[in-house]
């Protein structure tokens, strides 16, 4: 599933290729067409993300709310549009010169929304750490009063929005946390700090599209060993390498499955927290 950098960097291309301008909308695949006849022909006046919601506004007040889920994608790209090519739910064309179009496929929610309805989608969701306007004690207030793992926590989107697999097991190895750690056993310093690094690394995600959290004396040219080839990219610590050396401490990184997900994690770096109470 795309993370919270990837639909920032989406909501970047639509403002870049549509903002501003009047716009065609279709639905080849016919599932949005009522809604699409409704904002055909008018101003794409912006385009937001939220974690991992992306919301398009046209004139009158209405969005298009996108949530790609686990297979959507939303391509975009400049020239003339070709002939739709398979299931394409929306699509978005320039009107004026240059030319570009979008389409969106495969998306667990493409839906047009008033502006009450998307303001009740945002009030259910964290701040999101790509946001100027986000409040980390917000996330903190409900991490400090939970006894969920701190590794589901980082992943519910009520909490904290944006975080997904990848960002979630990279994060608590940096900051040498395991995942089991109940939130309320964190102290206010050691979320900041965590939310300061999501920050950074999410925002250096959006700048190069890839999710890159090694250290520079980590990187393969440092360390002298060849780079991570996956599809997802990146230079990453413990992410789908269960089974294989932590590079930092060389012990087998492991994994397990957490509320539907899979965590990884090293257990010498990241050791299972014992309270002062239980020693």
């Amino acid at each position: 599933m795309p993370e919270g950098h990837t639909l920032h960097r989406l909501a970047g291309g639509l403002r870049d290729r549509f903002g501003g301008r009047p716009v065609r909308a279709s639905s080849p695949q016919g599932r949005f067409a009522d809604a699409a006849r409704l904002i055909d022909g008018t101003t794409l006046l912006d385009a937001q993300a939220w974690g991992k919601q992306l919301f398009v506004e046209f004139d009158a007040g209405r969005f298009v709310h996108v949530h790609l889920g686990l297979i959507g994608q939303l391509d975009l790209a400049d020239g003339p549009a070709p002939p739709p090519v398979g299931a394409v739910r929306l699509r978005l064309e320039s009107v004026e010169p240059p030319a570009s179009y979008g389409d969106l496929r495969g998306a667990t929610t493409c839906a047009l929304l008033t502006a009450e309805q998307r303001q009740a989608v945002l009030d259910r969701l964290g701040p999101d750490p790509l946001r100027d306007d986000a409040d980390w004690t917000a996330a903190w207030a409900k991490v400090s009063r939970s006894r969920k793992p701190i590794g589901a926590l980082l992943m519910d989107q009520g909490v904290l929005a944006g975080v997904g697999n990848v960002y979630r097991a990279e994060l608590l190895y940096r900051h040498r946390m395991h995942p089991h750690r109940p939130g309320n056993t964190l102290r206010r310093g050691q979320f900041q700090a965590m939310w300061d690094d999501l920050v950074t690394l999410m925002h250096e995600g959006v700048r190069t599209g890839r999710i890159d959290t090694v250290r520079p004396e980590h990187t393969p040219e440092a360390m002298g060993r060849p780079p991570r080839v996956d599809d997802h990219g990146g230079e990453v610590y413990v992410y789908r390498r269960h089974g294989l050396p932590c590079l930092v401490c060389g012990a087998k990184v492991r994994t397990e499955v957490l509320e539907g997900r899979n965590l990884f994690w090293c257990p010498r770096c990241q050791p299972r927290f014992r309270s002062r109470a239980s020693r």
